[in-house]
């Protein structure tokens, strides 16, 4: 039975720069096998505190149990940059396979902008203020404990990011040009179980961006596509954090790192929890193919775009609202 491989992450100390150059050169090759094999990996040693991750996943608990009504206060389609929560089936990520929608619920939550921050005066599209509950939603606690999350995942990824770019033969600082303001997004997921095989909690999809973080609680339910083209079970664990690059990635690559196809059915019994970080750079960061990613004569599998340009066409393809408008 196939796994994905674990990755000790050690190397990587808390400020990105204490490892040993060997040991951080020998993580960021595993890295990049495991990028090439499958897309997706397992980090351990990843330096998450487990008191700031449990208390978000509280917090995302309570929210999804309010009343629909009280979670509708803060509903993603009142929002200009696709922030708040959405409901069961307003995600399609497999429109073939499940045409009425992910059956899940989650919420959107990017960096928090002010309404006078340069980029969303010139109304850059997906930069802005989030939605947060109210006070009588638990409003202040849960922005809390939010906040926390987005910044700690924040500085784990920018220390993917220099692991990535070792891994390319690039110097480990190539992408932080790209980083001044990335684009990124913390998703508490909430999932019913599945009484159904066929009824999807979020339909096979590769993830839009860069790089995204998954986190999870107990239950299992993710499921990785096989380099030989069979659904791989992933277990839920706490001690290792799931990470998988995206549709970004593989443009910079040019194919040589995949994005794999996966899909959620919880298939556990019980209501399932898991919180998923998407890690995207500036919103024009070019996605031309890398250096070291183009060999001569070899031809360009995309065209150019922008990571803005990308990320926009991705959603507006999974969220009816946003062809609306």
């Amino acid at each position: 039975m196939q796994s994905l491989p674990v990755i000790d992450f050690s190397a990587f100390a808390p400020d990105g720069r204490t490892g040993e150059g060997a040991a951080r050169q020998a993580v960021a090759e595993a890295i990049g096998m495991a990028c090439r094999d499958y897309g997706f990996f397992l980090l351990a040693n990843h330096g998450l505190k487990t008191s700031v991750i449990d208390t978000a996943f509280r917090q995302a608990a309570a929210f999804f149990d309010l009343p629909t009504a009280q979670k509708r206060e803060i509903n993603i389609e009142k929002s200009a940059c696709h922030r708040g929560w959405f409901g069961h089936g307003e995600e399609v990520l497999d429109a073939q396979t499940q045409s009425q929608g992910d059956e899940k619920e989650g919420l959107k939550i990017g960096r928090d902008l002010p309404v006078d921050h340069p980029h969303v005066k010139a109304g850059l599209a997906l930069h802005g203020p989030n939605q947060w509950p109210s006070a009588a939603s638990g409003g202040p606690g849960f922005k809390a404990a939010m906040q926390a999350s987005f910044e700690a995942c924040e500085a784990l990824s920018r220390q993917l990011m220099q692991a990535f770019a070792l891994s390319l033969g690039l110097e480990e600082t190539h992408f932080e040009p790209w980083l001044q303001l990335p684009m990124a997004t913390l998703a508490p997921l909430r999932y019913p179980p599945s009484h159904d095989d066929h009824v999807l909690g979020a339909g096979a999809h590769t993830d839009f961006g860069c790089l995204t973080l998954l986190l999870q609680n107990d239950e299992a339910g993710l499921e990785v596509m096989s380099p030989s083209g069979e659904w791989m079970a992933i277990p839920a664990s706490r001690e290792h954090l799931v990470v998988n690059i995206g549709d970004m990635m593989a443009r910079w690559t040019n194919d040589r790192y995949a994005s794999t196809r996966h899909r959620v059915v919880n298939r556990s019994g019980k209501t399932r929890h898991s919180m998923a970080y998407f890690f995207d750079p500036d919103a024009q960061a070019d996605l031309a193919p890398l250096p070291n990613c183009l060999d001569e004569g070899e031809s360009r599998h995309y065209g150019d775009a922008t990571a803005l340009e990308h990320l926009l066409m991705k959603i507006e393809q999974s969220f009816e609202y946003r062809q609306e408008r």
